[in-house]
């Protein structure tokens, strides 16, 4: 008796389990009109460069979307990385570039992050850059 109730819990529990998946593949679809942003890469790698060398990097991106696209604000994750952003909407099918701004002063590696925030369906989207800054040679003479 406690076999056949057993196997009763295990089929109930299987049928429920295969309703339920079935139940979510049948959910309507997502929308996907409106904009859209698509990056190139969502990180850039200074890689290992000397002091004070060149601060910007840029990141590529295109309103994939049907809408335009505005970026209201980009955030950096510390006042060494400072971004630049379009204030116009992208039309769709423009592309256009954040460009970031990294103290290139400070010495060592680091690892920071900015924060775009857009009316896309995502809503914010996070790049990140990183790298080394060399501390310069000294010269004993």
């Amino acid at each position: 008796m406690k076999r056949l109730f057993g196997l009763v819990t295990l089929l109930l529990i299987g049928v429920s389990a295969a309703w339920a998946q079935t139940e979510i593949v049948n959910e309507a679809p997502v929308s996907t009109s409106g904009p859209a942003i698509t990056f190139e890469s969502m990180e850039v790698d200074y890689g290992t460069i000397q002091q004070n060398a060149e601060p910007y990097r840029q990141f590529q991106f295109t309103n994939t979307g049907d809408a335009p696209l505005i970026i209201s604000n980009a955030k950096g994750s510390c006042g060494c990385t400072v971004p630049e952003w379009p204030k116009e909407p992208i039309q769709p099918g423009e592309s256009n570039v954040i460009k970031v701004r990294y103290a290139t002063n400070r010495i060592g590696k680091f690892s920071k992050t900015v924060t775009l925030t857009t009316n896309d369906a995502e809503g914010q989207h996070v790049l990140r850059i990183k790298g080394e800054v060399l501390q310069p040679e000294q010269n004993n003479e």
